[in-house]
């Protein structure tokens, strides 16, 4: 109620105003044509009158409703005030000092017009408060993410950093380690090329025979000739795998176990792939079942 009053305040003022202007306006303008008792019965119907209307309006907005008669009515007071103080401003000699004030009346309607708007959008403190929550919960929300994010950023910026610092250092390790492989390779090859190296080598070991002389090769840092690969054996049918499996199976009594019967068919030389080997020995020991 008290932000009710401080808010209608100006309105009110401006009402208070413009009808004590008006009320002497219509007094000193009329007095010298009637009894100034007349004329002031004039002014307070006139006042009265607009005073009436604003509250029947106010009673209305308070129910939540609105009348456009008494809307019209009042705006029609308003007009006629203003009306009066023009008129009377008009013929005196400051015209524009009696100008300047004329606009009161409607100054004050407009003002309860405004006041009126105001009202009707004005919100409870219940949803004032919920309001002020969201919007903190709005805030709070957006400085976690933006400290979320500004953690995540730093994490990663570091995670980078170590990355890239562990990188240089194996960078750093395999440069020094190629360095000094190439350095043990010159020194070997030096070693290899000098004239006294296999007299060297030879004066600390006798010979193998009267007659051979010792040869010292260093190792050379350079191709090779790749060892022949050894000729795959031939791939057995199921006819042949199925008989040496046999054979293997009752070679001792009591017969193989699958495993052993494995380890004896590899180290006799056979091949065969681990599931048509032990396909083999099913039908072996089914067959023999």
């Amino acid at each position: 109620m008290r932000k009710q009053m401080v808010t209608a305040a100006p309105a009110v003022a401006m009402t208070v105003v413009s009808m004590v202007l008006t009320l002497a306006v219509v007094v000193m303008w009329l007095g010298g044509s009637m009894p100034w008792q007349i004329a002031l019965v004039v002014g307070l119907g006139l006042d009265g009158g607009w005073l009436a209307t604003l509250a029947y309006e106010r009673r209305l907005a308070a129910q939540g409703d609105h009348s456009t008669p008494v809307t019209v009515v009042g705006w029609t007071f308003g007009l006629a005030a203003t009306g009066v103080l023009v008129a009377h401003a008009l013929g005196e000699e400051s015209t524009g000092a009696w100008l300047a004030v004329s606009w009161l009346p409607l100054a004050a309607k407009a003002l309860w017009l405004v006041h009126g708007l105001w009202e009707r959008t004005a919100l409870t403190p219940v949803a004032l408060d919920a309001i002020r929550g969201i919007q903190q919960e709005a805030r709070d929300e957006a400085a976690v993410a933006r400290a979320r994010l500004r953690a995540r950023a730093g994490t990663e910026e570091m995670r980078l950093t170590a990355v890239t610092q562990a990188g240089a250092r194996v960078a750093r390790v395999q440069a020094t380690t190629a360095e000094r492989l190439s350095g043990a390779w010159a020194t070997l090859e030096t070693a290899r090329q000098g004239e006294g190296t296999a007299r060297a080598l030879t004066c600390v070991t006798g010979r193998v025979t009267p007659t051979s002389q010792p040869r010292w090769d260093l190792p050379v840092w350079g191709p090779f000739d790749p060892v022949p690969a050894l000729d795959a054996a031939p791939a057995l049918d199921d006819a042949e795998l199925d008989r040496i499996v046999t054979a293997l199976h009752s070679s001792e009594t009591p017969p193989l176990s699958y495993r052993e019967l494995s380890l004896r068919f590899r180290a006799a030389g056979h091949q065969a792939s681990e599931t048509r080997l032990r396909a083999a020995w099913r039908r072996v020991t089914t067959t023999a079942s």
